[in-house]
């Protein structure tokens, strides 16, 4: 990992040199233009250049009043399309959840609960049967374009929704709401298909935002939901989209004249930026440079090795921690192998066992994040308050836990086994006693056992021809493992150091990179067959509203968009446990074992293969602003992409640089 780590480093500083070497030329070519007339520089350009007494951006801004920010999903396909009900959408994280769409609810993750945003109470119930509500809405907000905000506004985004068959979330929330009125201007009754006892966490944000995302009437009305582009975005969030790059690189928005008419005006203060661009800089190497140069504030997903080089040559850049692991390791969402488990031969439980028990684990974290990944054996993500409610307290159950030829594949070693292996290779800070170990790398995982693999895929029919398997028809078994390119990186580096697993254990196994539609749009349509997808996501120790979407109601042809359950895999337990869940209070102690047998039916199942939690190296430079998020001040994570962004803007102040 060092050697690899070096060459990196000097492959960046070289490149570094080149670029410093060759800026002055390049800053010499003549400017393309942008949709809204404004000048842009060559896409070799810096991000920012020297005019007059003071330095601006690329996008004709003051440097020193933009927070430039890295966009996590990267380059985007169509920057026009910004109606978030069709596919093929620009990636919400490219500042558009984060800065003009707006929710009913948010999510404050240093509490671990839900927040008003447009709704200023939560859902009253108005009987005892759990199905009639209402609720309030914030008063004095404006749309973007200075029309107020009403009750007739969420009222008409949800009868748009239910009416549009076919929008992909349709049908989802069409078995969820069964209508909305306005009572007057700002109270809502919601009516609802079923009991609810979670409805703000349905239509609200529990992790990274939410497919209920309140569109203005005045202005949609007008137009067909299925076609209309909603080029020039009106928002209800602190922000306007002041311009954008038609090759979809970036993203500039301009603070709001009345942005106390806005959600975060109203509930927090004045953001302190007034320009945010988001910008796609390319690969890695080009995103490390840029944030040495001081060229951006907020970087997305990085490796471990580049931020090595990241902190040498970047005095002001800070991590999350200021030492091992240097990465925050409770992102909501765990990454591994997902299965189209209607897909042949995919749809053997034995099959996708054995792929799993194909995985060496340690070396894939490795080869992933040089050791610093916290592992997960189940469906929930291993940050430290589900690790308390529930790793934990199954890892008797996990033990014990038996494939169906009896043999036992839990292994409890694994937090050990990794302190030592990075000991061996000179990682300093490491935890000195089990139990920090297991705190920080997780209580175990599957064991690497190609052999119990072989005997699973002789049972399923498979048969070894030399050192490769032939799926039952006799045909090689060769597998394509979906990707993000250039994006998500550690689900990017994960798929590769899974796929060299696979591929030691007699499976043809490749990686199909694709940019964010694509990736997203395959797994919405069942076009994939192993995808390095992260449909395991929680927060709350009430989950029950991420479990929703595996419910066997949602399971649709492959073709056709998936309003959940994009695995396709049913499971009756599951489906009935889900439906007992969705008719008790959070507060119920039945919830969390409830929750825990959901789980032993995904261990059992393996519809998913889950590896890891998410590591998160997002630094920021904080050469021009000052105020984010760290370990040492915690007062959120560090989720740049999350819709929840708009709420840390007025913590953000410039440096006066």
């Amino acid at each position: 990992m060092r050697k690899k780590q070096g060459f990196i480093s000097l492959v960046l500083t070289l490149m570094l040199l080149m670029s410093a070497c060759s800026e002055e030329a390049t800053n010499t070519q003549e400017p393309a233009s942008t949709d809204s007339g404004k000048p842009m520089a060559s896409a070799a350009a810096t991000a920012s250049s020297t005019v007059g007494d003071g330095k601006m951006t690329d996008v004709g801004t003051p440097r020193n009043q933009t927070l430039i920010v890295d966009i996590l999903s990267g380059k985007t396909a169509d920057p026009d399309l910004v109606n978030p009900y069709v596919p093929g959408a620009v990636p919400m994280d490219a500042g558009f959840h984060q800065l003009i769409f707006s929710s009913l609810w948010e999510i404050n993750t240093e509490k671990g609960e839900q927040i008003p945003d447009l709704a200023a109470t939560f859902p009253e119930p108005l009987d005892n049967t759990n199905t009639k509500f209402k609720f309030k809405l914030q008063e004095g907000l404006a749309w973007s374009d200075g029309v107020e905000f009403t009750a007739d506004d969420v009222v008409y985004t949800s009868d748009m929704i239910i009416k549009t068959k076919e929008l992909g979330y349709s049908g989802y929330y069409a078995s969820l709401v069964k209508s909305m009125k306005a009572l007057d201007k700002y109270t809502i009754e919601v009516e609802t298909v079923n009991p609810e006892t979670r409805l703000a966490q349905k239509l609200g944000v529990v992790i990274w935002g939410t497919a209920f995302r309140v569109m203005p009437k005045h202005i949609w009305e007008k137009e067909d939901p299925t076609k209309f582009k909603f080029k020039d975005p009106v928002g209800l969030g602190p922000y306007t989209l002041k311009s954008r790059d038609p090759q979809g690189n970036w993203f500039l928005y301009e603070k709001r004249k009345d942005w106390q008419k806005s959600d975060i005006g109203k509930i927090v203060g004045e953001p302190g930026a007034q320009y945010i661009l988001f910008k796609f800089f390319g690969p890695e190497e080009k995103r490390i440079i840029a944030s040495i140069q001081h060229d951006m504030d907020i970087l997305q997903d990085i490796t471990p090795e580049s931020w090595d080089v990241l902190r040498q040559k970047n005095k002001t850049a800070l991590a999350w921690y200021e030492n091992f692991p240097y990465a925050d390791m409770n992102d909501p969402c765990e990454r591994g192998m997902s299965f189209n488990a209607s897909k042949a031969p995919y749809n053997n439980e034995d099959v996708r066992w054995a792929m799993a028990l194909m995985t060496d684990i340690k070396n894939v974290s490795l080869a992933t994040f040089g050791g610093m990944l916290r592992v997960s054996p189940i469906q929930l993500p291993p940050i430290s308050v589900l690790q308390e409610k529930y790793h934990k307290p199954m890892l008797g159950w996990l033990k014990d836990f038996q494939l169906s030829d009896g043999y036992k594949p839990f292994d409890e070693s694994y937090a050990t086994d990794m302190v030592e292996m990075l000991k061996q290779q000179g990682i300093k800070g490491l935890p000195t006693d089990t139990k920090e170990a297991v705190n920080t790398f997780g209580v175990g995982w599957y064991k690497y056992d190609p052999d119990e693999a072989g005997k699973l895929l002789e049972k399923a029919g498979f048969k070894k021809q030399g050192d490769k398997w032939m799926k039952p028809d006799g045909t090689p078994w060769k597998v394509t493992i979906n990707a993000p390119a250039n994006f998500e990186v550690q689900s990017m580096r994960l798929a590769f150091a899974v796929a060299d697993s696979w591929k030691k254990n007699g499976i043809d196994a490749n990686v199909q990179q694709m940019d964010g539609a694509t990736f997203w749009d395959s797994e919405s349509t069942g076009a994939f067959e192993v995808g390095s997808y992260w449909p395991a996501c929680g927060l709350l120790p009430d989950s029950t509203a991420n479990f929703q979407g595996w419910h066997k109601q949602y399971i649709v042809d492959n073709g056709k968009q998936a309003p959940g359950n994009r695995n396709r895999w049913a499971n009756d337990k599951v489906s009935s446990l889900i439906d007992e869940l969705a008719g008790m209070q959070s507060s119920d102690p039945k919830v969390i074992s409830h929750i825990t047998e959901i789980n032993k039916e995904f261990v059992k199942g393996m519809p998913f293969i889950p590896m890891f939690g998410t590591s998160k190296f997002v630094p920021v430079d904080t050469y021009y602003w000052t105020g984010f998020q760290t370990s040492k001040n915690a007062f959120e994570g560090p989720w740049w992409w999350w819709s929840q962004f708009k709420y840390y803007t007025p913590h953000f102040k410039p440096t006066g640089k």
